[in-house]
C-alpha cells in the first residue's frame, strides 16, 4: 500500500479519534470552539505571512533576482492554510508548522537535506556515457515557396 494512500486513510481516522477524545474531556462545544479558533488564528497568520512573503518576492524581482525561496515558502503557506481550514487538531499542528516562520525554515531545511533536486537543463544535455542515443541524423533543404500561379497545372 502506498504511503500517500495510507496517509489519506489513517489521518481522518486519527483526527476523529482526537476530536472525540478532546470532546469527551472538555465537552463538544468547547472542542468545536477550539477548531474554529485555530482556523481563525491560522487564517490571520496566513494573511500576515503571505503578504510578507509576497513583499519579499517583489523586492527580489525588482532587484533582478529570482525569488526561489519565496516561491517555496508560498507553497508551504498554501499547504499550511489548507491544513488549518481542515477540521482537526493534527492537521492544525502541521498547518501551524507550515505558517510559523522559524518552524517553516526548520521543515524546509529538513526537506532540502532529504530531497534531490534535478535541474531541468540536465535532461536536455546528451550524456557522454549513453551509448544508445535518441539523436537521429539526417539532411534537409529548404525550397522557396511557389506562388499560387506556379501551382496551377499548365495547359
Amino acid at each position: 500500500m502506498s504511503p500517500l494512500l495510507l496517509l489519506f486513510i489513517a489521518l481522518p481516522v486519527l483526527e476523529m479519534w482526537v476530536l472525540i477524545t478532546v470532546g469527551r474531556e472538555i465537552g463538544a462545544l468547547p472542542t468545536i470552539g477550539l477548531v474554529i479558533l485555530t482556523a481563525v488564528v491560522g487564517l490571520a497568520l496566513l494573511r500576515r505571512q503571505g503578504i510578507s512573503t509576497l513583499m519579499r518576492a517583489q523586492e527580489k524581482m525588482r532587484s533582478g533576482n529570482i525569488p526561489a525561496k519565496e516561491m517555496v515558502e508560498g507553497i508551504f503557506l498554501a499547504v499550511g492554510g489548507a491544513l488549518l481550514l481542515t477540521p482537526g487538531f493534527i492537521t492544525d499542528f502541521f498547518g501551524f508548522i507550515c505558517l510559523i516562520p522559524g518552524l517553516r525554515n526548520l521543515l524546509l531545511g529538513f526537506l532540502l537535506r532529504h530531497i534531490t533536486v534535478i535541474h531541468p537543463e540536465s535532461f536536455s544535455q546528451p550524456r557522454p556515457d549513453k551509448k544508445d542515443s535518441d539523436i537521429i541524423e539526417g539532411e534537409y533543404s529548404r525550397h522557396e515557396k511557389r506562388s499560387v500561379e506556379d501551382k496551377r497545372p499548365k495547359p
